[in-house]
């Protein structure tokens, strides 16, 4: 399915700041940030992100934060009068 599908049926920009502990040094944290199209409110790409995040990287993930963007508003939307075709 391609981008323009996934907004039409109600996915929006997800931007998520990940702090996590560092391995070698697990008092301090460092930050990551992922965004991608996700569906609201079970975030399912950011959910198998973060299981993937859990089962195969050392950094601990410490939290999460979210914060989405609708890419198609529906004010954006206009009805269509007419076809107008050049050749």
């Amino acid at each position: 399915m391609n981008k323009i599908e996934l907004v039409l049926k109600g996915y929006s920009l997800f931007t998520a700041e990940i702090l996590y502990h560092l391995p070698d040094h697990p008092r301090l944290l460092q930050s990551f940030v992922w965004q991608d199209l996700d569906l609201a409110p079970k975030h399912p790409v950011l959910q198998r992100f973060l299981d993937f995040w859990e089962s195969s990287l050392d950094g601990k993930i410490h939290s999460v934060r979210v914060a989405d963007k609708p890419l198609i508003h529906p004010n954006e939307f206009a009805n269509l009068r007419g076809v107008l075709q050049l050749q």
